[in-house]
């Protein structure tokens, strides 16, 4: 649908690859998008979408996140995916399949859109540096390296309570996969596609879960 139209592209400082769709911030704060656009998630105008200093694709869904601490979001909104208007002091953004999650300055975590499987039960949560949102699920890595979880959790993507001394998390579809401070990394749920078989990486340095796969960023490049 367009989503790899990207060669064109120059001054991209980040992006974030959606569900036939892909974005890009540039380093002055404006954003681009191509591919599928049926929810008008590729809807980026630029009056509206400036100073942003994230951003995170959703399956049908764009979230910002503005130099000032505030959020936008554009697309599919049919669970309130995309009501962060009312956000401040956001320091982190993720878009989900059907929800969003922001992390605050004072390291708690705000949730909107579809909650059938409690991924959106985080309120509680306190003392958190990072957040992955999934298919249905919410990640928190916590500030002492421990990392929680809440939602679907069929295939044991959220088993990940015995976690320890991670540094970075990423939640996929059915997944989720943990940086080590050591360089290893760490994974729980589906493994159809041997999405989870890391145990052998090494020097690892970032790490991400997509729908059926897991890709990790090595220290030499």
């Amino acid at each position: 649908e367009g989503q790899c139209n990207v060669s064109k592209w120059n001054g991209v400082v980040s992006i974030s690859v959606g569900a036939g769709y892909t974005v890009g911030l540039l380093e002055n704060g404006t954003v681009l998008a191509t591919g599928r656009n049926r929810d008008g998630q590729c809807n980026l105008d630029p009056a509206k979408w400036k100073d942003i200093v994230a951003v995170s694709a959703g399956y049908f869904h764009t979230v910002g996140l503005k130099s000032d601490g505030t959020v936008i979001a554009v697309g599919r909104n049919n669970n309130g995916q995309c009501e962060v208007k009312d956000w401040s002091e956001i320091v982190a953004v993720s878009a989900g399949s059907d929800h969003t999650v922001g992390l605050t300055k004072e390291g708690r975590v705000l949730a909107v859109g579809c909650n059938d499987a409690g991924q959106c039960d985080v309120s509680n949560w306190t003392g958190i540096v990072k957040i992955s949102a999934g298919a249905g699920f919410t990640l928190g890595l916590c500030r002492d390296g421990t990392v929680v979880a809440t939602g679907r959790n069929g295939h044991g993507q959220c088993n990940v309570s015995n976690w320890s001394r991670i540094v970075n998390i990423s939640a996929g579809y059915f997944h989720s996969t943990g940086l080590m401070a050591n360089g290893t990394v760490l994974a729980a749920g589906c493994n159809d596609n041997g999405q989870c078989e890391v145990d052998s990486w090494k020097d690892v340095v970032e790490v991400s879960s997509g729908v059926f796969h897991t890709v990790g960023l090595c220290r030499d490049g």
